[in-house]
């Protein structure tokens, strides 16, 4: 089944050596060690691309993820961030750049923030590709955002519906 693409493949390639161009210039002076952090699922074919596009604008970095969950098999978050498993490797005294595929309730990345500076970050950074301040339930504000989009359940390129189709190469809008 195709999805009616609200991003298309190319869009999303365009702007991503831009969008890693901005984050650049917006980390710290001491990024000397950044840590790119993305929670679990979503954030895999993003956190990738924009890991590669960070590496060709001279933005050295390790990463690591947080296994996060709030949606459970269904369109609508739950409102409880759970957390499946944590970090491997230490980012303490690190600048981190925390990264997702989308932000829409701020839950998830309020949890995350909090979570990273529990665990020491010198500094957080957040990126999404897509940001839906429509469905904000919560204040977040993201620092480097690829697309503001619609209130729309949205799926591909990392986004998910029940864990299917993580794999268009495309945002599509879903329509039950």
């Amino acid at each position: 089944m195709d999805y009616e693409p609200l991003i298309t493949e190319a869009q999303i390639a365009e702007r991503m050596p831009a969008l890693a161009a901005e984050i650049a210039r917006g980390l710290p002076d001491t990024r000397e060690g950044l840590v790119v952090v993305g929670p679990l699922k979503g954030c895999l074919v993003f956190m990738a691309d924009l890991s590669r596009a960070l590496w060709k604008v001279g933005v050295a970095h390790d990463y690591d993820f947080l296994r996060l969950a709030s949606y459970g098999k269904g369109t609508e978050s739950t409102g409880k961030v759970q957390m499946e498993s944590d970090l491997i490797h230490s980012v303490a005294g690190r600048p981190v750049l925390l990264v997702d595929d989308i932000c829409d309730s701020g839950r998830t990345l309020t949890f995350a923030r909090a979570h990273l500076l529990t665990r020491g970050a010198a500094s957080i950074t957040t990126s999404v590709l897509m940001d839906k301040p429509a469905r904000r339930a919560v204040p977040f504000a993201v620092d480097h955002v690829g697309f503001t989009i619609p209130d729309a359940f949205v799926v591909g390129y990392g986004c998910d519906l029940a864990e299917a189709l993580r794999g268009l190469p495309y945002i599509g809008l879903y329509k039950a």
